[in-house]
């Protein structure tokens, strides 16, 4: 995959066919589908889910850098959003949040996710150039339940973070890495036995 200019979604989709092909690349999905490889890292303490003040979004925002910084980003960070839409598609109003944090976003697939209540998955994808901070401003929409069906990832995808409001969901490529990740912060971990 090219690591400069725009992101090319053929690439994008050739990559997670290789790495992820068990699951399509729904958020949500993904724990589920990879289980083995999964660990869930609560955002603030206690398993609170909402930030109310200014110090428990740097919590927040603290806890999703330190993992993403200990994740190997070796060039830019991909970016997937999601926004939803009741006809196959792309012309329609963005949600506003999408539209703000990740208007460069190229369109990369429409995913029906229930044939028995149609409702469309519109995936986009774009690029930031990895450093602390970089996605701060999606991650705090991602809080605020703004902005879901984020997925971040290194350009060969082969490690999976998603964000969502009250933790971080991280698929890695194997169970020992999700084992020594887990354990680095075993107490942002949730006390329910499944994990989630």
């Amino acid at each position: 995959m090219r690591r400069d200019g725009p992101v090319d979604p053929h690439l994008v989709t050739e990559a997670w066919s290789r790495r992820w092909p068990e699951c399509r690349p729904i958020a949500h999905e993904l724990t589920f589908a990879y289980n083995n490889r999964w660990v869930r890292f609560h955002s603030l303490p206690g398993s609170k889910r909402y930030p109310d003040t200014e110090s428990e979004y740097a919590v927040v925002l603290h806890r999703h850098n330190t993992v993403l910084d200990e994740l190997d980003i070796p060039g830019p960070l991909l970016v997937i959003t999601a926004d939803w839409t009741d006809v196959a598609g792309t012309s329609f109003d963005l949600r506003r949040a999408r539209a703000r944090l990740a208007a460069d976003g190229v369109h990369w697939q429409t995913i029906l996710e229930d044939p028995e209540h149609p409702a469309y998955t519109q995936l986009y994808i774009s690029t930031r150039p990895w450093k602390t901070g970089i996605v701060d401003d999606i991650l705090r929409a991602v809080a605020d339940d703004e902005l879901g069906g984020v997925i971040l990832a290194p350009a060969d995808l082969r490690w999976l973070y998603h964000p969502y409001d009250g933790g971080a969901d991280v698929i890695l490529q194997t169970p020992a890495e999700r084992d020594t990740l887990e354990e680095r912060h075993r107490t942002w971990l949730s006390t329910d036995p499944s994990g989630l």
